[in-house]
């Protein structure tokens, strides 16, 4: 793998690599298990420019492309995926802005934005539509020089530092329809804005996600993004593309962080007078799982260096992540399993990573819907020939 990356990009993951092993790993656990936000993380990633890898350099962003943001995602999911997830969505929002926003709204909005001084989100999930984006019920009425909005969001991360939050809303009048949705960028603190609670989970803690009610929302017109209508369901499938990376990269992360724990407790849990990696059935284990990352990492890197190349990308963006996410949660209970009874223990880090893995196969599509986008694609690509 260190063959296909430049100089620029290992020095580049070498450098994530410390700070991670220094700042986030020793601190995970604790932080996890008592609530605590990691403030002082986000300062530290804020000052390495890392809230701007998807901002253009000349908004003061770094502009790493998706190789670089897949390498940057790895490593910091290895050492808390939490952390990882409160700059996933915040870059996909930055990507969104600076690919698809007005000359005003990106000199407004992108500097801060590359800096952390602003943080962003993305609303798009309700409570009753998900997957099927075109089945969202908010509802963006243009009133004058504004928009009204009025709706719920769901499971929105970072929903409490969003400044803006953009938010997918019906523009149209039809209830279904790609071009009847917009994306209008919420200002915080706007009257009727409201994070109405934090929604438990079982594991991604530490980082707020967050039910969002939105009640006669009054938002200026020079907030919707590109400055158009019917733009909103185009504007966020291209961003799912790096979205679908970041996940992979993610899942990369978690896995590699099982592989390296389990890897270390076996040849220090002695049974039977031996190491326990002496044992054909842990070597089995830990072949699997070396070869099973590899191959994951293998395939995100190709589906990031396919957006970089500026093709479409659906097809090996959803490879990766749908590939990705399964190895973590293999990865994550064979790892379990290798520790035996300390690793269902929260004195250990493997519980932390399996309660973590699920999501990976839940976020930026699930993995049955990403199966139909990647059969499509295939098909759609041989019918093109």
């Amino acid at each position: 793998m260190d063959e296909s990356l430049t100089e620029e990009m290992l020095a580049w993951r070498e450098s994530l690599r410390r700070f991670v092993d220094r700042e986030i790993a020793p601190v995970a656990r604790e932080y996890e298990q008592n609530g605590v936000y990691p403030t002082e993380i986000l300062e530290q990633l804020k000052a390495m420019g890392l809230f701007g890898v998807t901002v253009p350099e000349e908004y003061g962003g770094l502009s790493t492309g998706a190789v670089g943001l897949a390498i940057m995602f790895e490593e910091i999911a290895r050492g808390w995926m939490s952390v990882a997830g409160a700059l996933g969505s915040h870059t996909l929002a930055c990507f969104m802005i600076a690919k698809h926003g007005t000359d005003e709204q990106k000199k407004r909005l992108l500097p801060d934005l590359a800096t952390g001084a602003r943080r962003t989100a993305l609303a798009l999930t309700e409570p009753g539509a998900g997957s099927d984006l075109q089945g969202i019920a908010t509802r963006a009425v243009q009133d004058g020089g504004d928009y009204v909005l009025n709706g719920t969001k769901m499971w929105i991360t970072n929903a409490r530092h969003a400044d803006p939050l953009p938010v997918l809303a019906r523009t149209g009048v039809n209830m279904r329809g790609a071009h009847e949705l917009s994306l209008v960028l919420v200002d915080a603190g706007s009257p009727g804005l409201e994070v109405s609670k934090d929604l438990g989970k079982m594991g991604y803690r530490g980082i707020e996600t967050c039910e969002v009610v939105l009640t006669d929302v009054r938002v200026p017109a020079r907030n919707l993004l590109a400055g158009e209508e019917g733009h909103g369901l185009s504007q966020v499938l291209s961003a799912l593309e790096i979205g679908r990376i970041n996940v992979a990269a993610r899942s990369l992360g978690i896995a590699q962080s099982a592989y390296e724990k389990a890897l270390a407790y076996a040849q220090q849990r002695e049974a039977f007078d031996q190491p326990i990696a002496n044992f054909q059935a842990v070597q089995i284990k830990l072949a699997k799982m070396a070869t099973d990352i590899q191959a994951a990492r293998l395939l995100t890197l190709w589906g990031a260096a396919s957006i970089d190349r500026g093709v479409r990308s659906d097809v090996e963006s959803g490879m990766a992540k749908m590939f990705a996410s399964e190895v973590a949660v293999a990865s994550s209970l064979e790892s379990m399993r290798i520790h035996g009874a300390a690793g269902y223990s929260t004195e250990y880090e493997i519980e932390r990573l399996y309660r973590d893995a699920p999501l990976m196969v839940i976020g930026e599509g699930t993995n049955d819907i990403l199966a139909m986008v990647i059969a499509r694609g295939l098909l759609k690509r041989t019918r093109s020939r």
